[in-house]
């Protein structure tokens, strides 16, 4: 779950980029969400977990060993449960169908599905169709075959968040949203190798901007990556673009989050009546992967892996 929206959207519509023509029948509608799971007071909850407010507190730039260890584990749990998320993705399967399948699976594991609740969010997992960026309620749209769709997931347990997500091909797309999903990756991929101690965060999204603009896709700036321990959202802010104010010298021990959004047209958002799904302004789809990494002293550590993954 990306940190909040850095700077208001603006509605737009056009044909002036590539694949960024507006087809209103092709756009999505928000559909019927079903009433907040509930979660067992028998696992730890965040504070948020009643009120729907986080508390206000600072955390360490440099995370303890301890927390790091914590940090592992919640972010192999996260792993596994976008895994067992992204085996139930097909055509005909709703959206909040992934959520009952998030929550449960956290539930499962002793983990409490961080976005419920956080901020008022009302489900378990973020779920995020074709053009929206980032932040889709589940509902009760089915997906379709030729879709992609994001699934956001974030679990607490042990005191901590561990935050992945990855875009998923419902069925068999066309050429240009599965070449949009590959570049997405690929640019995550050059975030995490941009990762080195001593180095600005700059340096993060200077290659993927580059990356993504040197074949004419956008990167969405509203939505950034984030800082991420004990806080589901804290210090520092990730951008994914070129930000020369991201003087932030990274430094073994920080752990945060590296999630682009990644977009066919114009990636400036409009954000919904819901105050939360955020769509890209001219119907363009847009594709987004996040991993939670620990810098190390060679560079970085990818904490939301299963076991299996290299």
């Amino acid at each position: 779950m990306t940190e909040g929206l850095r700077a208001g959207a603006v509605c737009w519509c056009g044909s002036g980029r590539r694949y960024g023509r507006c087809h209103a029948a092709q756009l999505l509608r928000p559909g019927r969400v079903s009433p907040r799971r509930p979660a067992p007071e028998a696992i730890p909850l965040p504070d948020y977990a009643a009120s729907g407010t986080p508390g206000a507190r600072n955390e360490p730039l440099v995370k303890s060993a301890d927390m790091i260890a914590r940090l592992r584990r919640a972010g192999r749990i996260a792993a596994e449960v976008l895994a067992e998320a992204a085996s139930h993705v097909a055509p005909g399967v709703t959206t909040d169908e992934l959520d009952r399948v998030v929550h449960e699976a956290c539930l499962a594991r002793g983990a409490y599905p961080s976005p419920l609740n956080y901020r008022g969010y009302p489900k378990s997992v973020c779920t995020s169709v074709n053009e929206v960026i980032c932040h889709g309620i589940p509902d009760d749209r089915p997906l379709r075959g030729g879709d992609i769709v994001n699934v956001d997931v974030t679990c607490f347990v042990d005191g901590v968040h561990g935050d992945t997500n990855a875009t998923c091909v419902v069925g068999t797309t066309n050429e240009a949203a599965r070449r949009l999903v590959q570049m997405t990756h690929e640019c995550l991929q050059l975030g995490i190798g941009a990762v080195q101690p001593g180095r600005p965060l700059s340096d993060i999204g200077r290659a993927i901007e580059r990356h993504a603009a040197a074949a004419g896709y956008g990167v969405v700036r509203e939505f950034v990556g984030h800082g991420i321990g004990g806080l589901f959202h804290a210090a520092p802010i990730v951008p994914h673009y070129f930000d020369p104010g991201a003087t932030t010298v990274m430094r073994p021990g920080m752990v945060f989050t590296i999630e682009p959004m990644i977009t066919l047209g114009t990636p400036r958002p409009l954000l919904w009546p819901n105050g939360w799904t955020a769509v890209t302004a001219d119907g363009g789809w847009s594709a987004q992967f996040e991993h939670t990494v620990l810098v190390t002293g060679a560079g970085a550590e990818v904490l939301t892996e299963t076991d299996g993954e290299e």
